[in-house]
């Protein structure tokens, strides 16, 4: 795919997490334009478009891909969809922004990742932490060496039967398998270890056990893992999303020879807290506004131009997805 002046978007689902984080940024970030809203529901579709001021909004997924003037799709459906449209986003010679977790398998990844090869247009997920403030404050403070040698990270993920840190629906696809890939720990999980990942580089391997303890939805509920990253930092992780409001916690420590350091990856204000026997304990706060997205669609719109790099692609999206799968295996 040739650069192009100006990315003019179509989407595809228009939900929730497009209202508020994404959709905002991609049609008031320089050289980006919303073209075309996709939805299955007319209504919705219109009334979509009608409060985003986007000029144009269809049922027809064809006709989002057979439009000339649309070259970046954004594809924001639940993730069971997100192999096949990104398949055929390809095949039309559009680029791709899928939001995450980026397939129900790694398998899935893969295809997505080989149509996108043959068809030469670029892939990218949306792991947005990847960009915000706060967590690129927690990597130059782990690059400036003052934790010393990294030895391990932990996370602590305790949430009540419907966090408060997703929007709730009637129809509450997260928590069905078949559609998001797994439970809550799909949708929140990857957020965190795909931070590790572009903190630490990959991960090599990963163990773990899941259960569903409450059997208040068809998905497992609980799940406890390790894993050991390429450059030898080891990891662990207890994610369990059916205890009493009093346990909710959301914390990943990383521990170096000199010092560690903890942030929550979810909710306003993030917190980090650096702490050492030289230098005492440090705090920075970050808040991050809506459309979160904002910060990374720009490097997304970017990298399509050919001005810039995103850090976020299809590549790594698909180690964070074939890291949770060897979680809950």
């Amino acid at each position: 795919m040739e650069n192009v002046q100006k990315v003019i978007w179509g989407i595809i689902g228009a939900g929730d997490v497009c209202e508020i984080k994404s959709a905002p940024a991609m049609y008031s970030i320089q050289n980006s334009e919303v073209k075309m809203v996709m939805r299955r529901n007319a209504s919705k579709a219109s009334d979509f478009a009608l409060r985003h001021g986007i000029g144009h909004w269809t049922t027809s997924l064809d006709e989002l891909l057979n439009d000339n003037e649309i070259n970046a799709v954004y594809i924001a459906t639940p993730p069971d969809s997100h192999a096949s449209l990104t398949i055929k986003c390809a095949n039309a010679g559009k680029a791709i922004y899928v939001e995450k977790p980026m397939a129900n398998s790694y398998a899935e990844c893969l295809l997505m990742i080989d149509a996108c090869q043959k068809a030469n247009v670029p892939l990218f997920t949306a792991y947005y932490r990847r960009s915000l403030p706060g967590f690129i404050k927690v990597k130059e403070i782990i690059e400036s060496g003052r934790l010393g040698n990294i030895r391990f990270v932990n996370i602590e993920m305790y949430q009540s039967v419907q966090p408060n840190l997703i929007v709730h629906q009637e129809n509450n696809w997260r928590v069905i398998p078949e559609i998001a890939g797994g439970g809550y720990f799909h949708d929140l999980a990857s957020h965190q270890l795909d931070f590790l990942d572009f903190l630490f580089g990959p991960i090599a391997i990963s163990k773990g056990i899941s259960s569903n303890q409450a059997h208040q939805y068809p998905a497992d509920d609980i799940v406890t893992g390790a894993f050991r990253f390429e450059k030898g930092i080891l990891g662990s992780g207890m994610w369990c999303f059916t205890t009493d409001p009093v346990s909710e916690k959301d914390n990943t420590c990383i521990v170096g020879s000199k010092g560690k350091l903890s942030f929550n990856t979810f909710g306003s204000p993030m917190m980090i807290r650096v702490k050492s026997s030289q230098n005492g304990t440090e705090e920075y706060t970050f808040n991050h506004l809506q459309p979160i997205q904002k910060s990374l669609i720009q490097l997304v719109v970017d990298n399509i131009r050919g001005v810039g790099v995103s850090p976020s692609t299809g590549i790594s999206g698909s180690r964070t997805t074939l890291v949770m799968e060897k979680l809950v295996e």
